[in-house]
């Protein structure tokens, strides 16, 4: 304990001391933290909205006007007697107008525009997602346009999945930067708890000479690299919570009317905790780096 508040004392005042070059690789670990939180965040919430969308999954089969009654009751035994599709509805043309209108008054004036009502009549099939069904029901969805007077079928399932193929590729190349972003900011806490060491040659070849532990020796370098990876993680983790506060009150109405979520969600507790004991780490391997080399640092004459 006597070792800890000593390291901690000398790693404060060394970090006062060289406070310019301290800023620098705090906002190093900051950018990391920021990068990697907002990384975070964005994926929790994307992965909630998109478990959403694929629960509230549909396929809709759009018929065309001259749709035979023979035909429509081809289309609606097949939902029936599928298994893949617990329930389905059938929406009239005039259904559909008044759905549309109702859902975009804006554009209602466009619809009246032209000869007739311009919207199809389907049939809306919710499709709920289970392991392995995505083949069954893309081979459902190819046996119901090859009836007679259907349209177009579209599948919920095949957007919601080019999204989560989209999302983990986006995943990849973010962690792939913060990775460099983690990289960088070893070395910039390494190089300035470095030149600390070497302001301190002196000071710790007499302590050498003495026969001080070692961890009175590096465990001040050591913890000053702790220090500023806490300090950036904490500083990463009010900015992004700022960022969110501020985004959520301008645009989370119309994001979630959008994208149809009751909410968009913070990094939880736990997560946020792990941030900055990671930036901690992060500062704690540089800081190490930097003692490991006290070894080799020179002694003046």
């Amino acid at each position: 304990m006597r070792a800890f508040r000593y390291s901690f004392d000398e790693a404060v005042v060394s970090l006062w001391r060289r406070r310019r070059s301290s800023v620098l690789s705090i906002a190093t670990i900051t950018a990391a933290i920021l990068v990697l939180g907002a990384l975070l965040m964005g994926s929790s919430n994307l992965d909630g909205l998109l478990a959403q969308w694929a629960a509230a999954a549909e396929m809709s089969v759009y018929l065309g006007d001259d749709v035979t009654p023979e035909a429509r009751a081809t289309v609606e035994q097949m939902l029936r007697e599928s298994d893949l599709v617990p329930e389905f509805e059938f929406v009239s043309k005039d259904e559909a107008l008044a759905r549309f209108t109702r859902d975009f008054a804006e554009l209602a004036a466009v619809a009246d525009q032209g000869s007739g009502n311009p919207i199809p009549a389907s049939f809306e099939a919710r499709v709920p997602p289970i392991s392995g069904n995505a083949d069954a029901v893309g081979q459902l969805a190819l046996r119901l346009e090859a009836v007679s007077g259907v349209d177009d079928v579209r599948l919920d399932q095949r957007w919601i999945e080019r999204l989560t193929t989209a999302r983990g590729v986006v995943r990849g190349i973010g962690l792939v930067f913060v990775f460099a972003l983690v990289v960088a900011a070893a070395l910039t806490v390494a190089n300035v708890v470095r030149l600390a060491c070497v302001a301190r040659s002196d000071e710790i070849e007499i302590m050498r000479l003495v026969g001080a532990p070692l961890t009175y020796v590096r465990g001040p370098f050591v913890l000053e690299g702790v220090l500023q990876g806490g300090v950036g993680a904490s500083v990463a983790l009010s900015l992004l919570a700022a960022g969110f506060v501020v985004g959520e009150s301008l645009y989370g109405e119309a994001i979630g009317q959008v994208l149809g979520v009751d909410a968009l969600h913070f990094l939880p507790p736990i997560l946020g905790v792990l941030l900055v004991i990671g930036g901690m780490a992060v500062g704690c391997v540089g800081g190490l780096v930097a003692a490991l080399s006290t070894r080799e640092t020179p002694t003046s004459g």
